[in-house]
């Protein structure tokens, strides 16, 4: 029996015949940390074996099942799909054949998720407590927060904020202590740096595809980001982007005008470059995303000398290389312009 969802996930995307461009325009991530646990590591119990699973399929499948609810009844629904590729029973595209969203739900959460697992190369401490490289395959987005350092949170996204105007918090707040170091939860480019009266000191970094904007607010005061950062840097995931603090809420610069030390964490979502600022951005909610990724927190030393914070273990990425060169070549295009 087909228990998918009659609620359309299509409902504000024009896909009309005058449509010159058809892209998702909304999206809703009602996906537990259980769920996204769940799918996790049957995609990673799975590698390199005879039937490969994958956890943004799994998920997609899910939520075409379950009307986008993601949730305790949506985590069978994983377990039962699994169990039934792993066997060879059936298969994915059998599956999902008559799911009438699964397509949507698929590039919506790829867009989401896309990068977060796969092959890698991190450093590890040796029997000699030497560093060595060690290739892996895994999660390899970190939490925006650095390893042993606390913080507390709950679902706030979508509630109410009153400065400059009356409007829905698009991002997910994470409070804690006065300089704690900011990770990159993703490698990619930034975008932007600098002073934003809501964000006060901020930062923004797109994914290397360009899928994905990360809004890190409310720096530090006079002390925001890492000193070296510039716009059209490169940093990889795990890398000390920033500090905790609490500015914003004014036009003047490098002011605490927000109460409570937190870091604001913001994913945008972005299909066409036309949704990037506009009146119908993309913002997904972080809650569940964040309690995922603190199992993976990146390890962070303080340089005494300089009062800065640097990540203890490097990583590289296949694609990251390449992904950079491009990135650099444009910035360079950019400036001769």
């Amino acid at each position: 029996m087909n228990t998918e969802s009659e609620s359309n996930p299509f409902k504000n995307r024009d896909t009309t015949p005058k449509q010159k461009k058809d892209y998702i325009k909304w999206v809703e991530f009602n996906v537990t940390s259980d769920a996204l646990s769940t799918a996790y590591h049957y995609d990673i119990d799975s590698y390199k074996t005879d039937i490969k699973l994958d956890w943004i399929e799994l998920l997609a499948y899910a939520a075409s099942k379950c009307g986008g609810e993601v949730n305790k009844k949506a985590i069978l629904e994983i377990k039962k799909a699994a169990e039934l590729i792993k066997s060879g029973e059936s298969t994915m595209q059998a599956l999902t054949a008559d799911l009438k969203y699964y397509s949507y739900y698929y590039e919506a959460y790829s867009a989401i998720l896309d990068g977060f697992v796969g092959e890698y190369e991190i450093e590890e401490d040796d029997e000699n407590g030497d560093k060595v490289w060690v290739k892996k395959y895994g999660l390899k987005a970190f939490s925006p927060i650095a390893k042993g350092f606390p913080y507390s949170d709950y679902d706030d996204f979508g509630v109410s904020r009153s400065y400059g105007y009356r409007r829905n918090h698009l991002g997910h707040d994470m409070m804690g202590q006065t300089g704690t170091p900011i990770i990159a939860v993703e490698s990619g480019y930034i975008e932007a740096l600098g002073w934003n009266q809501y964000g006060g000191w901020r930062i923004g970094i797109r994914s290397f595809n360009k899928k994905r904007y990360y809004y890190y607010a409310h720096l530090r005061q006079n002390f925001p980001y890492c000193k070296t950062l510039k716009e059209g840097d490169t940093v990889t995931a795990g890398d000390v982007i920033g500090y905790m603090g609490h500015t914003g809420y004014s036009s003047k610069e490098n002011v605490n005008n927000i109460n409570t030390t937190h870091l604001h964490f913001g994913l945008q979502l972005i299909f066409d470059e036309s949704q990037k600022e506009c009146n119908n951005e993309i913002w997904v909610d972080c809650y569940a995303l964040t309690n995922f990724l603190s199992k993976n927190r990146s390890e962070a030393v303080k340089n005494e000398e300089t009062k800065e914070w640097y990540r203890v273990y490097d990583m590289k990425e296949e694609s990251t290389e390449t992904a950079e060169n491009a990135v650099t070549e444009a910035f360079l295009i950019k400036s001769i312009e």
